[in-house]
Parts: C-alpha cells; structure tokens; sequence
C-alpha cells in the first residue's frame, strides 16, 4: 500500500479554504484558464493530463479530503473490482496484491496519495453552487469560498450525486428507521431486529451478506441487476470488460461503447452483482435465500406498516441469472476467440431450481422489521448548472465529454463513452482526450 499521508493542502498559494476574499461578497473573482469541479477520481484523472498538456488548471471539491465518494461506502465495503484496475494515469497499482480487492480506507489513501504525488491543486471544502456564463465569455463559478472566473470548466462530480429513494418511502412507518445505502455503516448501528434490504445491485447484495453474517435476520426485495461469475476462464471477469473495452474495438468488438446501446436510459443500468469482500466473489440470490435471507419480489407499495411485493420472483431470479449468458458472456468468449487468448474453456452454467416461497404481502410490525436500507442506486445532480445543456436524464448533452455549450466538458459519468467512463481504470482515457481538446482551444 502507499503511504498515507495527510489530507492534501493544495498547491502552494491556493491553500484549500483559504481562498483570498472569499469571506467577502465584493471580493474581485480569482481568474483561471480552466477549473475542474470534483477532484474525485475523475477530476484528478483530469488534472493529471491538463498538467501533462501544460494547461493552467485548479481543482474545487467539496469535501475536505481527497477520497470522493468512497467515503460514503459502509465501514466494511471493499472495491468491486481488483487492484488491478486501479490504473489512474501516472500512477497505475504495482503493490503486492493485483487481484486483491482495496478496502475502503486504504481506497481513499490511495487517492489522496495519487493527488499528492502528481501535485494536484486541490482547493478542498469548496463547493460550487453556480455555474453560469460571463458576460465577458468564459464561465462565472460561485462557491461557498468565494467567486471564481474561468475559461474553460470540466465537471467531474461524478456518478453518485444524489441518493435515490424511492417516494413510496414516505409511507413507511415512522418508528422504522430508513437509510440509503449510502448512509448504511455497520450491522451494529442498525436497531435490534430484522432488516429489510431494497435492491440487489452491487450495494444491495454485499450489505445483505454483511447483515447475514452478523446474524441479523434479513429481507431482500430483488431487482433486475445481472447475476455474473466473479472468475470467468481464468481471470476475473472484471478483466475481460476492460480487455474489450480497451482493444475490442480492433476486433469489431464494440459492445461496451456507448453507441452500442439500447437506449440513453441504459446508461443507468446496473453493474454485475459481483463483491470484493472476503476476497473476492459472486453473490447468487437463490445461495442467499438457501443460507436464510427471506427473498422477495420488486416493492410496488407501501401503506403504513404493509409491504406489497410483485408476484413474479421465479420468473425474477431466473431473469437476474440468465443476463450474463445473454450479454457478457458472449462478448467475453468472442474477444478471446478473437484475440487468440489460450483461455481455459468456460465452466458448465450454474443450475439452481431452489424458490422462495414468500408470499407478496409482507407487515413490517409482525416481521419485527426495525429497519430498511434502500439500496436503489444514485440520481445525477447538477442543479448548480446554469445552462441549458441537460438531457430529460438529467445527463449532459455531450460528445466525447465536449458539450454544447462552448468551454463547458465532463468527465467520469457512467457511459460516458464506454462502460468504463465511470470506474477508477477508465476515466483517464476520456480525460486525457478532453485535456487535449481544452489545450488546442
């Protein structure tokens, strides 16, 4: 592991909360040529290459150390792909350990290292509030430190910004405790009693094993996410999605590019239901339900203490265990046909014809249900955008990350470009194109 040094300053005379007049409101704008707003694994991804293309930059984030999102993973959450994938441009991973799976604080020193090692020049605990058009050209940022102008701005906020709940929470009783699993820490903060986990992406299944260990007694409301093996002809299955992303192309692989999908809602599908606790593993919904953990359909309605469930699990789980033969595997076994990979052959498909038998209606009171965790994913947030570049998703209308809107880019969101825009081993790429195109402005 790196070492783990202290929260990043800055660069010398851009100290971070110290900005000059930012206590005033008449205070004189601080001028830059371009200001990347987050410094999470995107925006130092972004600084990184604006630095090798000699581009005068600063960087705002609004947290008070380095680390992104990350921190707000649960005590216990371990990266969902190995260390190998930590490939940040200048620095990719050569510890001891490269199928190993970074635990969460190791993950946030490991960005506060990068940061430190490729001089980012962070301004921490600022958060922007406004972005909006000079009159004179350029872009006018508002902060809670102050006023900034610049030419050129990249959002890099990346892709969990504002918690999703579902509305229906609301009628939910109020003697139950509800957290996003965005706010979930450890079994032991939760109140005695069973707990009721919705969703079954990535979140929602590693935080239902980590109840079940604990000895909670657990409900799990299943969604649509894939079921995937973690290991797939011999290397993780992570390794292959980068491989195609990477050099599909040169194949006429081109499945995991933006273009190739159904729709713009599908840049917001869910990933693998895949874990990197424990060292790494698949998590199959009927094992969960075999080992206890009382599975029910998707959560249509609430009234007061009542639960409505769909009626359709069977036909639900055998969805969530047929997308990997459907989607990736194909692709998967295509790329090393292609490439000539001597890859051991594929395994026999998982058969499982174990089913729940809970019924559709569930009370939280009689279930002793104390608490729910809803693990439904994130929403995009740039309501401090003011200018019109927005799609009905609330997603940037862009190409390659350059926008309408002149000056104005972005960075590190899900398929952006690929299904590797938004995770720590493909946001260089798109980055260093964008710091291209911002140099030759």
């Amino acid at each position: 592991m790196p070492p783990s040094p202290e929260p990043l300053p800055g660069t010398p005379g851009a100290v971070p909360g110290e900005v000059p007049g930012s206590e005033h409101g008449d205070a004189a704008p601080r001028d830059v040529h371009t200001l990347v707003v987050g410094a999470g694994q995107a925006g130092l991804a972004m600084s990184y290459w604006l630095n090798q293309a000699g581009v005068e930059h600063q960087l705002l984030e609004r947290r008070q150390t380095l680390g992104g999102a990350w921190h707000d993973r649960w005590d216990g959450f371990c990266l969902n792909t190995p260390n190998f994938s930590l490939q940040l441009p200048g620095m990719p991973y050569a510890g001891p350990e490269p199928d190993a799976f970074m635990p969460r604080d190791d993950l946030i020193d490991y960005f506060r290292h990068y940061g430190e090692s490729i001089g980012a020049p962070v301004h921490t605990g600022t958060e922007v509030t406004r972005i909006a058009p000079a009159q004179d050209g350029g872009f006018r940022l508002e902060t809670t430190r102050g006023t900034w102008r610049a030419r050129n701005v990249v959002l890099a906020t990346g892709a969990y910004q504002q918690p999703k709940i579902p509305a229906l929470s609301a009628r939910l009783p109020g003697n139950v405790l509800q957290l996003h699993a965005n706010d979930y820490r450890n079994p032991a903060r939760l109140p005695d009693g069973a707990v009721l986990v919705v969703g079954t992406g990535q979140s929602g299944g590693q935080i239902a094993e980590e109840l079940l260990a604990a000895g909670r007694e657990v409900h799990l409301a299943v969604s649509a996410c894939p079921e995937a093996p973690r290991r797939y002809r011999g290397r993780d299955a992570i390794h292959w999605m980068l491989e195609i992303g990477l050099h599909g192309p040169e194949y006429g692989l081109n499945g995991l590019t933006v273009e190739q999908l159904p729709s713009p809602a599908a840049r917001f599908m869910c990933n693998p239901l895949l874990s990197g606790a424990d060292g790494g593993h698949d998590i199959h919904l009927r094992g969960l339900g075999r080992r206890g953990v009382r599975l029910h359909g998707h959560l249509e309605a609430a009234d007061d203490g009542g639960l409505v469930f769909s009626d359709d699990l069977p036909a639900r789980l055998a969805l969530v265990e047929a997308g990997f033969g459907q989607r990736l595997q194909p692709m998967f076994d295509a790329y090393i046909a292609a490439a000539g990979i001597p890859a051991p052959a594929a395994g026999p498909p998982r058969v499982d014809d174990w089913l729940p038998s809970e019924p559709p209606r569930l009370n939280l009171g009689a279930e002793n249900i104390t608490a729910v965790i809803w693990a439904t994913g994130y929403r995009l947030d740039f309501g401090f955008l003011d200018i019109p570049v927005l799609d009905e998703w609330n997603y940037p209308r862009h190409r390659r990350g350059v926008t309408e809107h002149p000056g104005l880019f972005v960075v590190g969101l899900p398929w952006l470009t690929g299904h590797w825009s938004a995770i720590v081993a493909g946001v260089g790429r798109d980055a260093a194109y964008l710091a291209g195109h911002i140099a030759g402005r």
